[in-house]
């Protein structure tokens, strides 16, 4: 080989080599600034924001809703008191009525990331509110009898881990009896 092709072939590797430099600088740069600019919600600890106690439930703004056969009360969500929070949990006020015309009433979240309950406060005769002595998240379960976090859940608010639309929705789910299941059987 001659010299001047040796040169080339040498000028030709150098060339190469700084081109894959400065597309792999170029390509780390961008990765960079694209870490800078992604959030990763997954990498935050969840926060619970703080739960507002609404006004006492009126009877015009009961919406029923069905548990299952074997239930021993009725149940029914105050339309009025029904949101969703930032920190994605659904909040509402519910009113469980015994076959004696009994009420207990409580203001409840159901966090669907975690198929979790619980209990903020409980309401009192005169309107107010007192606050829940078991304000823990704890397991939804799905037992045969009385089992109104579980249809709530699974029926109108949450599928798969998630929230399942805005409150709107929700409340048509509820005024209509039309079940998020029922919803996937005509998809």
């Amino acid at each position: 080989m001659n010299k001047s092709s040796i040169l080339s072939r040498k000028l030709k590797h150098t060339l190469l080599s700084l081109s894959l430099l400065v597309v792999t600088h170029i390509s780390l740069a961008q990765q960079l600034e694209f870490n800078k600019n992604y959030s990763d919600e997954e990498d935050k600890p969840w926060e619970e924001m703080a739960a507002e106690l609404p006004p006492a439930p009126k009877t015009e703004n009961l919406l029923p809703f069905y548990v299952g056969p074997t239930a021993t009360q009725t149940f029914a969500i105050d339309s009025k008191s029904l949101s969703i929070g930032t920190d994605g949990v659904v909040r509402y006020t519910l009113v469980a009525t015994s076959s004696s015309g009994a009420k207990n009433i409580s203001y409840e979240g159901i966090r669907c990331a975690s198929f979790e309950k619980k209990i903020y406060a409980i309401g009192r005769e005169d309107g107010s509110w007192g606050r829940s002595r078991r304000d823990q998240w704890e397991p939804i379960v799905r037992s045969k009898t009385n089992r109104q976090h579980a249809a709530l859940s699974a029926d109108y608010f949450c599928s798969n881990l998630t929230v399942v639309g805005p409150e709107k929705d929700m409340l048509y789910r509820l005024k209509s009896g039309k079940t998020l299941t029922d919803d996937l059987l005509r998809e």
